[in-house]
């Protein structure tokens, strides 16, 4: 590939391309995982795993570990606070076919920082460093580590975090240049990602309003980052990941995916959520995917509040004959 997504290396591993999809809790798991590997997306990373889960045997936690051979590369991101907690569940999965293990650093939840988890380690330099150097010395895959601009509004420590993540053995640090402070609100801050890549040699992946090729290019030539990782903005829109592409490829951006085109994909996606987890659960879940799959359209929003009580599979596969059938008629686009 030309233009400024390429092939790139982290560790001993090498991806693709430099466009990575961002962890999201309820998001990010294997359907939609596959969804963006066929739109071209070079790093996928699981939705977060709790290390004390995975040492317990948790049963729920089995699903967050479930992957396909075609999802290479991958990493499972990992989260918790205990330095030998994390290193025994390291060792435990070291035989699953991840290429990488990532800490979560980064995740603002209440319930996740006031256990001193996610971005709560960034007030602690000290003891993330010791997670991750406990991790290495254990793992057989590159460690990398997610982490936000600071955690208050005000502080930006994500440069002095990164350095000591390279110091204590990661391969690469992804950083939101969001704080904690600011959840996913206010304009990300992409001189927090500069400073990160001029305080390390290891890669550096950048994460924040990305929402188009034009933004992908624009990170890069602002904070000199390796690569791109998007996340909220790939919410039913897996094509993103083509777009950032194509535009790399030819400067031009494409178009909204035809209706038929995103109809056939979210029935997909669909299809793969209820086969992975039945039919109940996957429906229940698929109700948010497909208000974000419509977002954008015309006349979508009737389809929208019917979703919202949809059961089946069947349910939603009517629905959405019925919303390409007001598009037919209207001979509507996007």
């Amino acid at each position: 590939m030309s233009g400024f997504i390429y092939e790139m290396k982290i560790g001993d591993v090498s991806i693709p391309n430099n466009l990575a999809l961002g962890p999201m809790a309820g998001v990010t798991d294997l359907p939609f995982r596959l969804l963006c590997k066929e739109m071209g997306v070079g790093l996928l990373v699981s939705e977060m795993v709790s290390a004390k889960a995975v040492i317990y045997r948790n049963r729920n936690t089995e699903e967050l570990l479930e992957t396909r051979p075609e999802e290479s590369p991958i990493s499972l991101q990992l989260f918790g606070s205990d330095p030998e907690a994390m290193s025994q569940a390291v060792s435990m999965l070291n035989d699953r076919p991840f290429e990488f293990y990532d800490i979560n650093m980064g995740c603002p939840v209440p319930k996740v920082v006031n256990n001193g988890e996610g971005s709560a380690l960034m007030k602690d330099p000290l003891l993330a460093g010791r997670i991750i150097e406990a991790m290495a010395k254990v793992s057989t895959k590159p460690i990398t580590v997610k982490i936000r601009a600071g955690f208050h509004d005000g502080e930006r420590t994500a440069a002095e975090l990164a350095h000591v993540a390279e110091e204590s053995g990661a391969a690469m640090v992804a950083v939101h240049a969001r704080t904690r402070d600011q959840f996913y609100s206010g304009k990300a801050d992409w001189s927090v990602i500069r400073e990160v890549k001029e305080s390390v040699k290891i890669p550096v992946i950048g994460n924040g309003d990305i929402t188009c090729g034009a933004d992908a290019e624009r990170m890069i030539e602002e904070t000199g980052c390796d690569g791109i990782m998007v996340a909220r903005a790939a919410r039913g829109n897996p094509w993103i990941f083509r777009e950032i592409i194509e535009y790399s490829r030819t400067g031009e951006d494409i178009s909204k995916p035809p209706i038929p085109e995103m109809a056939e994909m979210m029935l997909r996606h669909a299809k793969s959520i209820c086969e992975t987890k039945g039919e109940t659960v996957g429906i229940h879940e698929m109700r948010k995917h497909a208000a974000w799959y419509t977002g954008g359209y015309k006349h979508a929003s009737h389809f929208r509040g019917k979703v919202n009580h949809c059961e089946s599979y069947e349910e939603l596969e009517g629905l959405v004959r019925e919303l390409l059938k007001t598009y037919v008629a209207r001979d509507l686009e996007p």
